[in-house]
């Protein structure tokens, strides 16, 4: 670890003083220890003191004692702060209490107690496991013993792990680590092979739960219910302990995941663990001297996979007053990174799209070289550290191989990786220590997201930074210049909605595969009657039977296939080399249009591939990399019907590509309905219809469209919740002095910067989230502006929109008014998600259309 004051080491010119915005300096704490609790397992409180531990924290033990007593307990606390103990010291003390060296009967041996731990990702259940081993194993005994290894039997179970070892667990753990995608399409169809485990459960972990939101969120919680009942049912009364980062109402959370009352869960929220200074920095990158300057790094854009989005002048994009443009947050992010690393000190990268990451990788590493390199020609930073070699700085994201996370993993744990630049993949919870510095390219979504990120720097009581950079968007825009909204805000409530009909029927159907429904698990799916269930049994998914619903096994597809957790659209679309066969990764499958369409460019660990088609998988035996290898009972998941594969070959190629679409929305109804004078504000079903049409070549550095090449794709449809409203044309033309021909421009630009700044608001990102703005709405018969939800059946996001409308558009007005660029640019009015190429746009004319709004808005 570095002994430099981090943030003094960056501000080295007036440029970087300049762009230094705010600082905030959190003091340390000193903390509050409280005693081991006296029904501790003694050997495990001799591990705990002989791993460091003398005394525990006042909240470890309070969570602890909730546990203890059978009761559904969520701790919510900084990064950081111990909750792991707090969750296994009664865990394990429950387990050791069952002697296995002198059971009385078979059947006492068969009851053991079980425990099951959950987590978003299958890198945080290995790093549980290497933890959990360390912990066991410094447990005092006699030499040879390895304390308490042979005592507990702990093991991680998921997609990857070999059919022995898998046949190991279900026979002889104590403890599995798995994920929720491993439970919903292995454990739990094979669940009569798991009845060892399930018949004894007695406490099931949930990790990282506000990571548990949106659709995903809504699928977890059914999981988690269908996995109770089974537990239930078999004799077992399992108590759930949730870990979570410093989150609203997380008690609430809890209750809502696994279907009980929120008085049946015990909270847990102050934190009394020790914590070393933190400065939280906002950093606005600098202005550009000349256009040289800008992002000759090639880098992509600060908010997505796309730099070239804005069709705009340079000489427009701007966010200071004499409109030269800023840095991007990534080229800003890959200069601070690079001086942080020569100066040894020990930094996460947070970057937010998958592409980003490989850019900010390989941009900062040629610049350690001293640019000797292209980027293109860098060697695999994998292949390089698994030779035993020293990498300064490497990518880490989600698609990569399982093999390469570890070992990514494993060397920036014992120092061989200087840096990483990585998704939110490394926001949650890995043990990763002896961290400095976090850099965070643009505001990660939710203030959640943001101290769980920040909150990676100093941990285990060290002093850290975090800076965040702002991003070209409206909503960084903002919180650069509202510190308070950051600072002097509490963290949001988790937001998922399990009654989606799009969520709730697929895990029915899973359900009653398991286990004939009957009315009496009614109220564990929150559902009010059998309509539900009745409408599934008439399209042939169900079976209804005197004893209850079946699961109708004659249709042709395997119940747990019709749920898609992590809203992906499927399985994922694999990118295949075609010359070697070899997977580089996997696009997700509403995506891929956009990205892997004939002709794109594809990165990985900044080396380009051009794709050659998108096809059909048909046989190929190609798994998405969440996804179990088989389902507990011996059968292969077979790919989705009209699942796809895209090849690909190596290619350094000098340009870049972005696709572009036509996008409509039809209004199907009106569930709620609010009046502002002239403006109707509505909330309600709607039916969005996109397709990719083609797609633009663009040079860097600057992007310019050089060819463009139609594209033969299908229209995709998704039938979502929205929130939208309209107004007469002739109130616009007559309240704002808007001609007719003006009004699509500012419509455009406002609905831009409305879902720019709606995460502010709701527990979403703005790629969570999307809209269209029209002149003339065939259904309104208005000029309208639309943002919905981006995953079928709604999660949640719309519907806070339209309760928080009023803040929102207040909130929408100060960000475009506050950045002082004359005609647009992606700090207010401009996305990258912009299927129109981000034309036309009025940023005059949607400021006139904000303020009218504003002044109408309700007290």
């Amino acid at each position: 670890m570095s002994t430099l004051d981090p943030l003094a080491c960056l501000l080295t010119t007036p440029r970087r003083r300049e762009s230094l915005l705010h600082v905030a300096d959190l003091p340390p704490v000193t903390g509050e220890h409280a005693d081991w609790p006296d029904w501790a397992d003694a050997r495990l409180v001799a591990a705990y003191r002989a791993r460091g531990v003398e005394r525990p924290w006042a909240h470890q033990v309070e969570a602890a004692n909730h546990l203890h007593a059978q009761r559904h307990t969520v701790i919510a606390t900084a990064t950081g702060s111990g909750k792991s103990l707090a969750i296994w010291l009664p865990t394990l003390t429950r387990i050791l209490g069952h002697d296995r060296s002198a059971p009385t009967s078979l059947a006492a041996l068969q009851r053991r107690p079980t425990a099951l731990y959950l987590s978003p990702t299958k890198a945080l259940a290995a790093d549980q496991l290497a933890a959990l081993g360390e912990l066991l194993a410094a447990a005092p005994g006699a030499p040879g013993d390895r304390g308490l290894t042979r005592a507990l039997r702990v093991t991680t179970c998921d997609g990857d792990t070999p059919r022995e070892e898998r046949d190991w667990a279900r026979n002889h753990a104590d403890v599995v680590l798995t994920n929720p995608d491993f439970l919903h399409f292995a454990l739990l169809p094979g669940h009569e092979r798991w009845t060892r485990l399930l018949r004894s459960l007695s406490v099931v972990v949930l990790d990282e739960a506000h990571a548990y939101r949106g659709v995903f969120g809504a699928h977890v919680a059914l999981v988690l219910r269908r996995l109770l009942r089974l537990a239930r049912d078999l004799g077992a009364d399992p108590v759930v302990a949730a870990a979570s980062a410093t989150a609203g109402e997380p008690d609430l959370t809890l209750a809502r995941l696994i279907g009980v009352g929120r008085e049946a869960v015990a909270p847990v929220t102050r934190s009394t663990a020790r914590q070393g200074r933190r400065r939280i920095a906002l950093w606005e990158p600098a202005p550009l001297d000349s256009f040289e300057e800008a992002d000759d790094e090639g880098s992509i854009d600060d908010d997505g996979e796309r730099p070239w989005v804005s069709p705009a002048p340079f000489e427009d994009l701007s966010g200071v007053p004499d409109d030269v443009p800023r840095r991007s947050a990534q080229a800003e992010v890959i200069d601070l990174l690079a001086d942080l690393t020569r100066a040894r000190v020990r930094t996460l990268a947070f970057v937010r799209s998958r592409a980003g990451v490989e850019a900010v990788a390989a941009a900062t590493n040629e610049r350690l070289a001293g640019g000797s390199r292209p980027v293109a020609e860098a060697e695999d930073p994998v292949r390089i550290l698994e030779a035993g070699g020293r990498v300064p700085v490497a990518a880490y994201r989600g698609g990569y191989l399982p093999e390469e996370r570890r070992t990514l993993e494993a060397a920036l744990r014992d120092g061989r990786l200087g840096a990483l630049a990585t998704t939110n993949a490394l926001e949650l919870g890995i043990d990763v220590s002896g961290l400095d510095a976090v850099l965070l390219a643009g505001w990660p979504g939710t203030r959640v997201s943001f101290w769980q990120q920040a909150g990676r720097a100093g941990r285990a009581g060290s002093e850290g930074l975090a800076i965040l950079v702002a991003g070209a968007n409206p909503l960084d825009t903002y919180l650069a210049h509202h510190p308070e909204e950051i600072l002097g805000q509490g963290v949001e409530v988790t937001t998922f909605d399990p009654s989606n009909p799009y969520v709730l029927g697929p895990h029915l159907c899973a359900a009653a595969a398991e286990r004939p429904l009957t009315e009496a698990d009614l109220p564990l799916f929150g559902l009010p009657d059998t309509a539900m269930l009745d409408a599934l049994a008439a399209r042939g998914l169900l079976r209804r039977r005197p004893a209850g619903w079946y699961w109708n096994h004659a249709r042709p597809e395997r119940p747990t296939d019709l749920a898609d957790l992590r809203g992906t659209g499927g399985r994922g679309v694999p990118v295949v080399e075609a010359a070697s066969g070899s997977v580089l990764g996997t696009v997700d499958e509403e995506s891929a249009d956009a990205m892997v369409h004939p002709g794109a460019v594809y990165v990985h660990q900044g080396r380009s591939f051009v794709v050659d088609s998108l096809v059909a998988a048909g046989e190929m035996d190609l798994r998405h990399d969440d996804r179990p290898n088989d389902d507990g009972d011996g059968h292969a998941p077979q790919p989705t019907p009209g699942a796809r594969v895209a090849l690909v070959h190596r290619e350094d190629v000098e340009y870049r590509t972005s696709a572009r679409s036509h996008l409509q929305a039809a209004l199907l109804g009106v569930r709620r309905r609010a009046q502002w004078g002239p403006v109707t504000w509505a909330f309600g079903p709607v039916e969005v219809t996109s397709q990719v049409t083609s797609y633009d070549i663009r040079r860097p550095p600057r992007y310019e469209v050089v060819a463009s090449a139609a594209l033969d794709l299908p229209e995709r449809r998704l039938p979502t919740m929205g929130v939208w409203w309209s107004v007469a044309d002739e109130v616009l033309v007559a309240e704002l002095d808007l001609a007719p021909g003006e009004l699509p421009g500012a419509l455009h630009a406002a609905e831009h910067a409305a879902i720019g700044v709606l995460p502010l608001l709701a527990t979403c990102d703005r790629w969570d989230i999307g809209g269209l703005s029209t002149a003339l709405h065939p259904d309104t018969l208005q000029p309208t502006v639309l943002v919905h939800d981006g995953h079928p059946g709604g999660a949640g996001f719309a519907e806070r929109g339209f309760d928080a409308a009023a803040r929102w558009v207040a909130a929408t007005y100060e960000a475009v008014a506050s950045c002082r660029c004359a005609h647009g640019c992606p700090r207010c009015v401009l996305s990258p998600k912009c299927g129109n190429g981000n034309s036309p746009i009025d940023k005059a004319g949607a400021l006139r259309l904000l303020r009218f709004l504003r002044s109408l808005a309700p007290s």
